[in-house]
């Protein structure tokens, strides 16, 4: 039985957490199993990275933070190398280089193109554990990228699949998926499972607990997931096709606190504009989210988005000077905005359920800014400082 383990960056955050891991990893070894793990960064490493990188230049290139980057996860597989030779179990750290992790050439955000498998199946038939990087590739031209925040779960998914191992265990600070993150919801229940096409959308929408990309693959490949916390020996929650009925319609509530909406204002009401602007968007590799467009007034419309706060700035530039004068009378943009969404496959066949999200947020007293909905979720657009207040709302209102 090969099976993959992936633990996050509060999972070995210090001396005591990596021996703690470890010795989990050990556990499953000694069962007669061959154990591929896949590390984050040591807890706040990567942040503080970031932070070392703004000293020193307000505004570095992508590439040159990928290269930076990329040295937390060596930190940490090397260092879990060292504790499982220390509990006298031969391990080998490997890099996205020495795996050839192959990605495409978008820094920050790179996907996975295709993984070869040689030298981790070499390293186990040798018996070894063997430690992956997470959260890091390399593109066709030999230099290091990044998947994204949490990018460490999409490379474990990704190996998974690609060993076809039997089994992919996600360990995290938490232990498991909530109806709502327990943090900001106190009444949040843990679910014993959850269907890929929910855990997507959930981590699309800012659920936290597994990257979106992760589940993407899991989804395609069939690779059944298991979150659950490094800290206790507890069953977590298992993300596959199909789960059990429910006795709510919803699985859980979602909130994204990094929105920012941009609104392109008295565009020309013309075949072609929608194409031009978000054309503009996509080649800065832009994401963009929930989109509004007006009926319009006499032969001018208004065209509003969502993308990351981060992006905001990035993104107007980008129109002003790409986008004709005469194509649109202005742009308009604000930050500090946040996403609260309902999602759960029960949306497909109940009715009402967006108009009881929407009675709880009135009588909550929050303002609804836009609405974005698909088969399985519901999502508006509320001011940051009314997410939590609008999560809570919505969770009581389906009695979660």
């Amino acid at each position: 039985m090969l099976v993959v383990k992936k633990f996050g960056g509060t999972s070995v955050g210090d001396k005591d957490r990596i021996v703690n891991v470890a010795k989990r990893c050990i556990e499953e070894y000694q069962k007669g199993n061959d154990v591929v793990v896949v590390l984050s960064a040591m807890g706040k490493m990567t942040d503080e990275l970031i932070a070392k990188a703004q000293e020193i230049n307000p505004n570095p290139s992508r590439r040159e933070m990928d290269m930076l980057l990329t040295t937390g996860e060596q930190t940490s597989v090397s260092l879990m190398a060292m504790a499982m030779d220390a509990l006298g179990v031969p391990a080998v750290s490997l890099n996205a280089f020495q795996v050839a992790m192959h990605t495409t050439s978008v820094y920050s955000n790179a996907r996975i193109k295709r993984i070869d498998t040689d030298r981790i199946l070499n390293e186990l038939e040798q018996r070894k554990i063997v430690i992956v990087t997470g959260f890091q590739g390399v593109d066709r031209f030999d230099n290091y990228t990044t998947l994204g925040r949490g990018g460490s779960d999409t490379t474990a998914v990704a190996l998974a699949a690609a060993l076809h191992a039997d089994a992919c265990e996600i360990y995290t600070d938490v232990d498991g998926v909530y109806t709502a993150d327990p943090r900001k919801v106190p009444d949040a229940k843990k679910l014993s499972e959850i269907t890929y096409d929910e855990m997507l959308e959930m981590a699309t929408l800012g659920a936290g607990v597994l990257h979106n990309r992760s589940v993407e693959l899991a989804k395609k490949h069939d690779v059944q997931l298991v979150v659950r916390s490094s800290m206790t020996q507890e069953e977590g929650t298992v993300v596959k096709e199909n789960v059990r009925k429910r006795t709510s319609e919803i699985s859980g509530v979602a909130g994204d606190d990094d929105a920012a909406r941009i609104s392109v204002l008295g565009v020309e009401d013309i075949p072609g504009m929608a194409f031009k602007i978000f054309n503009v968007l996509a080649k800065k590799n832009v994401n963009v989210d929930m989109i509004l467009q007006s009926v319009g007034h006499g032969n001018k419309k208004d065209i509003s988005f969502t993308v990351k706060e981060g992006d905001m700035e990035l993104a107007v530039k980008a129109l002003e000077d790409h986008l004709p004068d005469d194509a649109y009378e202005g742009i308009n943009y604000t930050a500090e905005m946040a996403k609260v969404s309902i999602v759960g496959v029960g949306l497909r066949n109940h009715y009402g359920m967006a108009a009881r999200m929407f009675q709880a947020l009135y009588e909550a007293n929050i303002n609804i800014r836009m609405i974005s909905t698909s088969e399985i979720r519901v999502t508006v657009l509320v001011n940051k400082e009314d997410m939590e207040k609008a999560m809570i709302a919505a969770h009581g209102a389906f009695k979660l």
